[in-house]
């Protein structure tokens, strides 16, 4: 496997001298050589520069990592709000953990969904548009470091275009609550080689992004949060996600930090993080920006008014706001769905 040769081979130690590379900004030019850090020329940025988006996802986000804009990726729960951010133009998704584990399980992200819960919810959000990006929360990665691996497989295999993996206890928390608790560095270093690992195992060669997380900055501080991150790069990490940048200023000193790295933020309403728009993310040097539960709080809102309204009129009337069946199924693929089935010569649906 090139990846656990990379590993026994740089793995520092006293007997084994670590090799040099040069790491390359998403613009392709040069920084300074660096030793010891993880580097596959396969997936140096320059070579996404040029050229149509591919067709295959995880390609496809790293295309759009290594060219100008930022990324924008809403925060998806089910299959209804995959469609609707769809409908809205959004060329990335997230699959958040919090919005996964609460529509699945009508639960608290509180480590309660298991890695089959994660995957089966990707598999079918990454079925709708097979070429749209998904990047999917993977929490602890579900284990050790052969749980890891089997985390970044079984998320390949689903579709998805890559993944995060964090620094906190296997007891996780969502990244926006109190009382975060978070393992070693060596530990999360051995979570973001497993992950490494098993996506260069992949046969045929995968371009999967490994996105490093870490929630220690309110734990251990701003200063140990960034230098978890840069470990996490010279691992192998293709994105730094820092969770709970509280300010403008420490999100711009977090970026300037980890360059070239893209880093991703995170904006939760209420949450640890500013309301930053796309925009001023952008300004601000992020290269990805998710709104983890856009979808599902809106979601508990509007379910809200309109079961409150069934209670006190005995009607959905108003709720339904003038929407049909047919019109709710067309959000949800009806026309292609009768589409296919007249061009391979069925009948069925003729009449909808």
């Amino acid at each position: 496997m090139p990846g656990y040769e990379y590993f026994r081979e740089t793995e520092t130690t006293t007997e084994a001298a670590p090799s040099t590379v040069v790491e390359v900004s998403a613009n392709g030019s040069s920084a300074a050589p660096r030793e010891g850090v993880y580097y596959n020329p396969r997936l140096d940025p320059k070579n996404y520069l040029e050229g149509p988006l591919s067709s295959n996802p995880a390609t496809r986000l790293r295309q759009m990592l290594a060219r100008p804009g930022i990324v924008v990726a809403p925060g998806i729960c089910d299959g209804i709000s995959a469609r609707c951010a769809l409908e809205a133009g959004f060329d990335c998704l997230y699959q958040s953990g919090a919005a996964t584990t609460a529509s699945r399980l009508g639960m608290p992200d509180l480590a309660i969904a298991t890695l089959n819960d994660f995957v089966g919810s990707a598999q079918m959000v990454c079925g709708i548009n097979p070429s749209v990006p998904v990047i999917a929360d993977a929490d602890t990665g579900f284990g050790g470091p052969a749980m890891v691996a089997r985390t970044v497989t079984q998320y390949a295999r689903a579709g998805v275009a890559g993944l995060h993996i964090e620094d906190q206890v296997q007891t996780k928390r969502c990244g926006h609550l109190m009382g975060k608790q978070v393992v070693s560095r060596e530990e999360f270093l051995q979570r973001i080689r497993a992950a490494v690992i098993a996506r260069d195992s992949i046969p045929g060669g995968s371009d999967f992004v490994i996105i490093g997380r870490t929630d220690s900055a309110q734990v251990l501080g701003m200063e140990e949060a960034v230098t978890r991150l840069k470990l996490a790069a010279d691992a192998g990490a293709d994105v730094c996600f820092i969770e709970g940048v509280k300010t403008a200023d420490l999100l711009k000193d977090t970026v300037a930090a980890l360059a070239p790295k893209p880093v991703l933020v995170n904006v939760i309403s209420g949450g640890l993080t500013p309301s930053f728009t796309c925009q001023e993310a952008e300004q601000m040097g992020a290269k990805i920006i998710i709104f983890s539960l856009v979808s599902c709080v809106a979601m508990v809102h509007a379910v809200r008014d309109a079961m409150r309204s069934l209670k006190k009129t005995g009607t959905d009337f108003s709720s339904a706001k003038g929407m049909d069946p047919k019109a709710f199924f067309e959000v949800m693929g009806l026309n292609e769905v009768v589409d296919l089935d007249a061009r391979a010569g069925g009948k069925a649906f003729e009449v909808v």
